[in-house]
């Protein structure tokens, strides 16, 4: 585990010195204070907007925001996680090196997670700071935090794996979003489906299990379905790894 922590460290110094880093976690707080500020107007001015209630308005509202803004920015933050080490040819050391395949995906995987979650701090404390004037749904606000903490989950771990397909972080940045982008609009294409199709198509879809744990209901199928999502890609990546290990 030291070797895992060891990874994930030097991989969440090495976000923190990226401008990049910096640019996305300041652009997403700045986008997603001004909409915060917005529903918290609309809620005080808007006729009838008050009988939703303010965390389903206000802190669903901008959960739901979140959640599409992460699905732009993530991939720009994934990108770089082994297409870099493919392209200054330093993968190579890194394979040979003695530590596992698998504690090096963790250990990526867990420092790329932590900044994530560190974006997710910042973004609780808009929804938690209403608490001082009004009365919050604490259950209904913590499953959505719980749901926006596994999307971000497995946007981290299917970027991770996307990485390791090309040596170019652009190309790696547009497949993620790609990817990301359709699991996230499946449920749409459910509706012209068959009723077996569109069962299917609906489980797979991210903003159907997403927009359940917004709702406030915690059912256990959406959390094993981001914990089964994540552990796919991570398995996929170490297996990825592998085979270029042997072959490289």
């Amino acid at each position: 585990m030291n070797s895992v922590f060891a990874i994930a460290g030097h991989e969440l110094r090495r976000l923190f010195v990226s401008p990049l880093a910096w640019i996305t976690l300041a652009a997403v707080e700045l986008l997603l204070a001004i909409f915060f500020f917005v529903l918290v107007y609309q809620f005080l001015n808007a006729p009838g907007v008050a009988e939703i209630g303010v965390t389903n308005f206000v802190g669903a509202g901008l959960l739901q925001v979140t959640g599409i803004l992460l699905l732009l920015v993530t991939p720009f933050v994934t990108m770089r996680l082994f297409s870099e080490e493919y392209r200054s040819g330093s993968l190579k050391l890194l394979l040979s090196s003695p530590v596992t395949l698998t504690q090096i995906v963790l250990g990526k995987y867990l420092g790329i997670y932590t900044f994530l979650l560190i974006m997710l701090a910042i973004i609780a404390a808009m929804p938690l700071s209403l608490a001082v004037g009004t009365t919050l749904d604490f259950g209904q606000l913590g499953a959505g935090l719980l749901g926006l903490a596994l999307l971000m989950a497995a946007f981290a771990a299917i970027g991770l794996f996307i990485s390791t397909l090309t040596a170019q972080p652009a190309v790696a940045a547009i497949t993620t979003f790609a990817v990301l982008f359709i699991l996230w609009i499946l449920n749409l294409a459910a509706s012209s489906a068959t009723e077996h199709v569109a069962a299917v198509l609906s489980y797979l879809s991210l903003l159907q299990h997403y927009n359940a744990l917004l709702k406030g209901v915690f059912n256990s199928v959406d959390v094993v379905f981001y914990v089964l999502l994540v552990l796919l890609f991570l398995i996929l990546t170490i297996w990825r790894l592998d085979g270029e290990r042997l072959h490289g």
